[in-house]
């Protein structure tokens, strides 16, 4: 009764058709043309990650990464386990075939087993697809071994991205780190000469105070870069699989990306990795939706066996003969308490999740994308500035400090040139290390490493 009054309903459902993005709105509209554009090669996303990352003990770092990761070695064997499944599903439109041989006694007499019977069946067994539940099933098998390889190769993008940002966080906060021990060391001589000038009855103690002060304020942001430094070596340790260890970066040598396409299309975001991953998830839940909707119509199974016994029925035949039959059944759903209805409902729920993650991934990719032009270039601008910053206040603090020789500044104001230029280059190598990461994160917003 139930399945008659659902079956004209799903009469018109497309349980044959394979799957295609919708463009129900701009969003999907915009994706689906995107799709279908030519990929520019010179763009970010499109070219090796050797050509946009050419510091030569990055390379190698991230060679190790690739070979070791255990996120990527996880992702590489989802892919062997979707394949097997694959191969399982395309399988499925072949008949089994079972050989079950069996045998006993019917009777006993005289302490003995007698009348012995046997049969030794080839059974085989195929159920023709009339309504695409195998033909779905498969599709779905392989969407899922093509949504495990682009994971694989997300999971590639992010461990070079992360690798490059690890490997010039640690450049970054190493120069910092010798930037104010330097620092510091200059800081503890002024304390010294400051003694030396309160013996002369030049200043007073109060700046000897304000001195030593300054100079342990430095020393505690010395144990703070300390820390982090330590957290990077140990983070890029992890990402290359290793006992943690200090990293031999030196600042000074780095080589560091820059920008070489600041046009980012919505087919640069189609290409992307993750993106797909996110399109063949609405794909796969198609699919189990078409399977569901499948489960309300009849199946047809053809089952044939074949093989040699001696028992017919009640009669034991010695010597044993050939037996063959070959039968067909048609099975129809009429009852099933409510469970294919909810199996339809409960898939046409999961492929709007799939859709709405889908969405929101291409929405969250569109805005790392901004935020990573933006990044760079107001990093550019702003490294334009630091660097006049930096250059008058060296002048400004060698000024002051002459000044402060002849009486003619008080110790106040060479305190306040000298925590200024410290600021500043800290700021500079910050803004080194943004321009840097806004490069790195475009790439891998962009899926590079394909």
């Amino acid at each position: 009764m139930v399945s008659a009054l659902v079956l004209p309903a799903l009469s018109s459902c497309h349980i044959y058709k394979k799957f295609d993005m919708p463009a129900d709105d701009d969003l999907q509209a915009a994706y689906v043309q995107a799709k279908q554009e030519q990929l520019d090669n010179d763009n970010l996303g499109n070219l090796p990650w050797q050509q946009v990352f050419t510091d030569p003990m990055l390379v190698d770092l991230i060679n190790r990464a690739l070979e070791a990761n255990v996120d990527l070695d996880n992702a590489r064997l989802n892919v062997e386990i979707a394949h097997a499944n694959m191969q399982g599903a395309r399988l499925a439109y072949l008949p089994s075939l079972v050989l079950a041989p069996n045998g006993g006694a019917s009777s006993v007499s005289n302490g003995k087993l007698t009348n012995w019977n046997y049969t030794i069946p080839l059974s085989a067994s195929w159920e023709v697809d009339i309504f695409a539940k195998t033909l779905n099933s498969k599709r779905a098998a392989e969407t899922s071994y093509a949504q495990a390889k682009a994971y694989e190769q997300a999971v590639k993008s992010q461990i070079i991205g992360a690798v490059a940002n690890c490997y010039y966080s640690i450049a970054t906060l190493q120069a910092q780190l010798d930037l104010n021990r330097a620092t510091a060391d200059i800081w503890k001589r002024n304390v010294g000469v400051m003694r030396d000038y309160k013996e002369a009855g030049r200043t007073n103690e109060a700046a000897v105070m304000q001195a030593d002060a300054n100079y342990h304020s430095i020393l505690a942001s010395i144990t703070d870069l300390e820390a982090s430094l330590h957290h990077a070596h140990n983070t890029l340790s992890v990402l290359l699989k290793t006992q943690p260890q200090i990293w031999a970066i030196n600042p000074a040598t780095l080589d560091l990306p820059v920008m070489f396409n600041s046009g980012v299309p919505m087919s640069q975001l189609a290409a992307r990795p993750d993106i797909k991953a996110a399109e063949l998830a609405v794909a796969v839940a198609y699919y189990n939706t078409n399977m569901a909707r499948a489960a309300f119509y009849p199946g047809l199974t053809i089952t044939a066996n074949y093989g040699f016994t001696n028992s017919f029925g009640s009669m034991i035949k010695n010597p044993g003969d050939w037996i063959a039959s070959l039968a067909g059944s048609l099975t129809a759903p009429l009852f099933m308490r409510g469970q294919n209805i909810a199996r339809l409902k409960a898939t046409k729920a999961q492929q709007q999740q799939a859709m709405n993650t889908f969405e929101n991934a291409l929405l969250s990719a569109s805005a790392e994308v901004s935020n990573a032009l933006t990044v760079y270039a107001k990093a550019n601008e702003k490294s334009t500035y630091l660097a006049t910053q930096v250059d008058d206040l060296i002048k400004a603090t060698d000024y002051t400090g002459e000044l402060f020789k002849t009486a003619d500044a008080t110790y106040l104001e060479v305190l306040t040139a000298q925590s200024s230029l410290l600021q500043a280059q800290m700021s500079q190598l910050s803004c080194d290390l943004a321009r840097a990461q806004a490069v790195i994160n475009l790439y891998q917003s962009l899926g590079g490493g394909r």
